[in-house]
């Protein structure tokens, strides 16, 4: 009879080690800084959340005027129009340009609401004590990590727009007050991100396998 045995994983806490969150760098616990980066070591941060969700709260306090306010002023000959995202988007659709309507109803909207979402729920998941799914929950985060770098989108699209249709008297295009309160939602929600301690995710599903640890 074959008989399988689980072996007790040790974690780099146990060890007496500590990783830099900037770098990687494994350092013996109790270093004050990284040799590496000079980021300063620490095996938990106990503020973590607290920052998580006032970086959060400030996100979505930004978010909601960049949708309500207008993104882009164009001024010609004849008039002076502005669109907010959503009704830019809608206008490019109706000339024809469904691709890039959807990228940016898809930068501007479902990925923000997204990242709102998946924030909070990292962060409550943690605060719950929720012992299920902690490699799903550290994937969720990577995924956020990695499409917060393309979340600016709206924002350099306002910026080349800006320099490219400037004709004097006869068109220009100039940014609305919703592109200064959208870079701040995105800088605000990524700033919430980097605050997240993912290894707050394992502390409590090692407890629970360990209650001895």
């Amino acid at each position: 009879m074959e008989i399988t045995r689980t072996r007790r994983r040790l974690t780099a806490r146990e060890a007496g080690l500590v990783t830099c969150r900037r770098c990687a760098r494994v350092w013996p616990r109790g270093t004050a800084t990284c040799g590496r980066c000079g980021s300063r070591l620490q095996s938990r941060d106990p503020k973590s959340l607290q920052r998580v969700w006032a970086w959060w709260v400030a996100g979505l306090v930004c978010y909601i005027p960049a949708n309500l306010y207008p993104m882009l002023k164009t001024r010609t000959l004849l008039e002076e129009s502005s669109s907010t995202i959503v009704g830019g988007a809608i206008e490019i659709a109706h000339h024809g340009s469904y691709g890039i309507a959807f990228i940016i109803l898809a930068a501007s909207v479902l990925i923000p609401v997204a990242k709102f979402s998946a924030i909070a729920y990292l962060a409550l998941s943690v605060q719950t004590g929720s012992l299920h799914t902690a490699p799903h929950r550290q994937h969720l985060y990577e995924i956020v990590e990695f499409v917060g770098r393309w979340s600016m989108i709206d924002v350099f699209v306002v910026a080349i727009l800006s320099s490219l249709v400037q004709l004097s008297v006869v068109a220009s295009i100039q940014p609305g007050p919703a592109a200064l309160t959208f870079a701040l939602s995105v800088i605000f929600t990524m700033l919430s991100a980097q605050s997240f301690d993912t290894r707050l995710i394992w502390d409590r599903r090692r407890a629970a396998e360990d209650p001895t640890a």
